[in-house]
């Protein structure tokens, strides 16, 4: 499986692409940061990043594409520029039929290190040391999208486990009729 992780943002977009599957070695595709200049308007920026994007798609050709979940944090004008910026990225993968997937910030420590609360410097060593890297790829937004396509290789097995087993549940229960309530029989002749 070959994933795209994509750690969002207005000025640095970090991009990584991992190979692997769940037992097996995983194998760094390639890393890297989109950047966009701060005193550029925001659309700009996000034309920017898109067509970083898109380069990445072009070249890598991924299967998947993980993207970190935005969630609230007290600065609205860093949470916008991130929010837009996940858009962006979910909008390049749907346009070419990619499955995106989101994960949280804490799930991405977990799957990685074990800890949801772990620090930059704890993900960025693991990504080291999971993909048999040198150094830590800097910035902490590169090593960031590293784990998630990391992240993404280890859950989804699971999650489309469960989803198949959700599908087949529903497929396999019984119609539920509320008891007390009767259908209107339709009535003939009226206008």
């Amino acid at each position: 499986m070959r994933v795209l992780g994509v750690d969002p943002g207005l000025t640095r977009c970090g991009v990584g692409v991992v190979d692997g599957a769940v037992g097996r070695p995983l194998t760094m595709a390639g890393v890297g940061v989109i950047r966009t200049p701060a005193d550029a308007e925001i659309a700009d920026r996000l034309v920017l990043v898109e067509r970083g994007i898109e380069q990445w798609l072009d070249e890598h050709r991924p299967q998947y594409v993980a993207v970190e979940r935005v969630f609230s944090q007290h600065n609205v004008r860093t949470v916008m520029g991130t929010a837009q910026a996940s858009a962006v990225a979910m909008l390049c993968a749907a346009r070419r039929g990619l499955p995106v997937a989101l994960h949280t910030p804490s799930e991405v420590k977990a799957a990685v290190t074990g800890s949801g609360r772990a620090g930059k410097e704890q993900v960025g060593a693991m990504v080291t040391r999971l993909l048999r890297l040198d150094a830590p790829p800097k910035p902490a937004d590169a090593a960031d999208a590293l784990a998630l396509a990391i992240c993404h290789i280890w859950r989804a097995p699971a999650a489309g486990r469960l989803q198949q087993a959700h599908a087949a549940a529903r497929r396999a229960a019984p119609s539920v009729r509320t008891p007390g309530v009767r259908r209107a029989a339709p009535q003939k002749g009226i206008r």
